[in-house]
């Protein structure tokens, strides 16, 4: 048998013979509760023109043919009249009348049904008159008593118990398909509870259907599922439970018998057929199929061609031969090949074509690519400046030198609001909570100039500060930045009224497009009044700092997420060439390098590691600002110790910082779900020297938790150091958001 697959429909036409021309004999083989037979199986007086009892000859194919009514060609025509098809319709020939058999079983049949037949010639008799009451009008719907019937228990107040059932299936879990069935199952959502047989007979039905439906989404197009019900014996006088068995019967598998996809030719050759993962021999699976030609319509937009309509599939099952397969076609129109011509924009424009062309990262003649164009629009979605923003490509019949067609961008706009609130937080030992809010206005000078104002509110630092940015300033993803800024700061190793003005340029990754290589360069003035302790007089006084600064900054980052990297490592790179004014001009020089790696130990627990160094060259400590020392300790540093309280210390015992650095740190990040555990150990420490010893390490362990959003890791980590010292507390704690390193 033949079958086939796709969008195909089958008409079933019933013709309508006159039982005039039906002989006795047809009329017996045609009686109910008799099996038809076919082929060589009918007696050989049937297949020889003749009844079997010898009577008259079936009537020749010529007489019934010619006793057929005409058939009008227009399917529309209105109905004949039933008196115009008794004038026009051929007289029939008599047929004489055999015996009529008797029943061998059953009850005597009443007078009328064992009547003789009538002759041929007579004629029946007229019929009676109409019964009276079928002339009478309908009884209205609102006479009636829709009163519902009420049972014994609803009598007295109780309601009727329900019927439990248990449920049992057999057959899917050979095909791995007993837990997709458990989710969709019309019983295990009844919860093995309903109101009587009835409707637990229904959701069996229901199931059966599932059953057949998800073994054929596998390939078992000869699929059976049938269940039954059976009351559980519990006892004399108490209600069993019922039942139910589904067993399902999956049959033989199809397979692909070939392969056929109709398509104009493309480059390179069979791109189509090349891109559809599927061969002769597959199981003729659903989630296979649709999978295979969902990737023709991901992958050629990639290469080329942007307008390609994947066609209904056929699929032709022949289930007789040794074994069950099916002829697979597909026709593809692939549309011309393309590449990327100019952009236009339409809608409420936030940006201008000028800005625009700033974020494609493609140029123009270059061959089509949907990935570029889904980073177009993404990017523009990451400006926050659109409540929606399209980004189409539309035919323009310009043809390239190449043979491709010049494919136009077509940007549509929706003005989203420019203004922002936001806010962060944090706590850690020894810098106590830090809360910052902000104010962002990011299109106040079009395109893309931001105002943001900020103010910080801590138990031991606040400020102020001012921020003009400009953002994909001539090049995407590059920004400038002018910053003013005023803050107090009140720690252990010093207190200073810090006052700066900087600028910024920098070339920075972001979450849809982590680049290898960024930078950030610029240039800081700084003004400060910080207590320090003078090691000449034996106590702190305070000192004022004027400082001049051209930060630099390199990272090459080959991890594999920008938040939360599984894999991969990074290299970053700081140099600030610096000049201190106290008294006396003193430049030097601040550098650190940083290295961290991640490795997937496996799918939920990567292992984690980082390194850091720094120096400062040309300058003695004590010249220098204690706010632009170096100091270890924190949530950042080493865990375990307080915030900057490694390092040297002054006689009163407060740190008062190095001219070095070194930290290291280890951590197993395991998780399950939104959540996770991290273990972790880190060491490290700050001196005097103007490169780190590596002598003296100090080292905390401890463990954190994780909780993890679509912005970055919720992060909570308890450490406590492993070889404390005088001073040293116990325990600490440290809030924030986004991994350690």
């Amino acid at each position: 048998m033949t079958r086939r697959i796709g969008r195909h429909y089958w008409l079933a036409v019933a013709l309508v013979v006159p039982s005039s021309l039906i002989s006795p004999a047809q009329a017996q083989l045609s009686q109910p509760g008799t099996a038809p037979a076919r082929g060589p199986d009918l007696p050989r007086e049937v297949r020889e023109g003749a009844d079997p009892q010898g009577n008259a000859p079936i009537v020749p194919d010529a007489q019934f043919n010619a006793a057929l009514p005409p058939l009008s060609g227009d399917i529309n025509a209105p109905l004949e009249p039933m008196s115009t098809m008794r004038d026009t319709q051929p007289a029939a020939t008599a047929i004489p009348t055999p015996q009529t058999a008797t029943p061998q079983t059953g009850t005597p049949l009443p007078a009328s049904a064992t009547a003789q037949p009538l002759a041929t010639g007579d004629t029946i008799a007229p019929v009676g008159p109409e019964d009276p009451q079928l002339a009478q009008p309908l009884t209205p719907l609102n006479s009636f008593d829709s009163t519902p019937l009420q049972t014994a228990a609803d009598v007295q107040g109780d309601r009727a118990p329900d019927i439990r059932y248990d449920m049992e299936v057999k057959g899917l879990a050979e095909l791995k398909l007993d837990d997709e069935f458990r989710s969709l199952s019309a019983l295990r959502e009844g919860k093995g509870k309903a109101s009587n047989a009835t409707q637990v007979s229904a959701r069996a039905r229901e199931d059966e259907q599932l059953a057949v439906r998800l073994m054929k989404s596998l390939g078992y197009y000869d699929a059976t599922a049938v269940s039954s019900l059976q009351r559980e014996d519990q006892g004399e006088g108490q209600a069993g439970r019922l039942k139910v068995t589904l067993t399902a019967t999956p049959g033989r598998l199809y397979r692909l018998s070939s392969v056929t996809v109709n398509a104009a030719p493309t480059t390179p050759p069979d791109l189509v057929r090349n891109n559809l993962p599927i061969k002769v021999g597959d199981p003729i699976e659903a989630a296979r199929i649709e999978g295979a030609e969902a990737n023709v319509s991901l992958v050629l937009p990639q290469r080329g061609y942007p307008f390609v309509k994947v066609g209904e599939r056929d699929i032709l099952l022949e289930d007789q031969g040794p074994e069950p397969v099916g002829a697979y076609t597909l026709p593809v129109d692939t549309g011309p090949r393309s590449a990327f011509g100019q952009l236009t924009t339409t809608g409420d424009k936030v940006f201008d074509l000028g800005h625009l062309n700033v974020f494609p990262r493609f140029e123009e003649g270059q061959l089509y690519d949907s990935r570029l164009t889904d980073d177009l629009r993404n990017a523009l979605v990451a400006t926050g400046l659109f409540n929606g923003v399209a980004v189409e490509p539309k035919r323009t019949g310009r043809m390239n030198p190449d043979g491709t067609e010049a494919i136009d961008l077509q940007v549509t706009q929706t003005k989203g609001p420019a203004r922002t609130l936001s806010g962060e937080g944090g706590y850690s030992t020894g810098q106590g909570v830090r809360l910052q809010g902000s104010f962002t206005n990011r299109n106040a000078f079009k395109p893309e100039g931001a105002i943001i104002a900020s103010v910080i509110a801590g138990t031991q630092e606040q400020g102020l500060s001012g921020t003009f940015r400009r953002s994909n300033a001539g090049r995407r993803d590059r920004t400038f930045q002018v910053i003013a800024s005023a803050s107090h700061q009140n720690y252990d190793a010093f207190d200073a009224f810090i006052g700066t003005v900087a600028f910024r340029w920098s070339y920075d990754s972001t979450p849809i497009w982590q680049k290898k290589f960024t930078y950030a360069f610029g240039g800081e003035l700084t003004g400060t009044n910080e207590s320090v302790y003078d090691f000449t007089l034996g106590e702190r006084r305070r000192g004022t700092y004027g400082i001049a600064a051209i930060p630099a900054q390199a990272v090459f980052d080959q991890s594999d997420d920008l938040l939360n990297p599984t894999r991969g490592y990074r290299l970053k790179l700081n140099l600030s060439p610096e000049t201190s004014v106290r008294g006396a001009v003193r430049p030097y020089a601040r550098t650190m390098i940083e290295g961290t790696f991640y490795y997937p130990a496996m799918t939920s627990l990567v292992i984690a590691g980082r390194a850091r160094a720094g120096a400062i060259f040309g300058i003695e400590r004590d010249d220098l600002a204690p706010s632009r020392r170096y100091y270890g300790g924190g949530g950042g540093s080493v865990r375990g110790y307080g915030f900057q309280r490694l390092g040297p210390f002054d006689p009163q015992g407060n740190p008062v910082g190095g001219r070095s650095l070194n930290e290291f740190s280890l951590e197993a990040r395991y998780r399950f779900g939104n959540f996770g555990i991290v273990p972790f150990v880190d060491a490290g420490n700050s001196y005097t020297s103007t490169l780190p010893t590596g002598k003296d390490l100090r080292f905390g362990a401890g463990i954190g938790g994780r909780f993890y959003t679509n912005f970055g890791p919720l992060r909570v980590d308890v450490a406590t150091p492993l070889n404390p010292r005088p001073g040293d507390g116990k325990v600490a704690l440290y809030i924030s958001i986004g991994q350690a390193f």
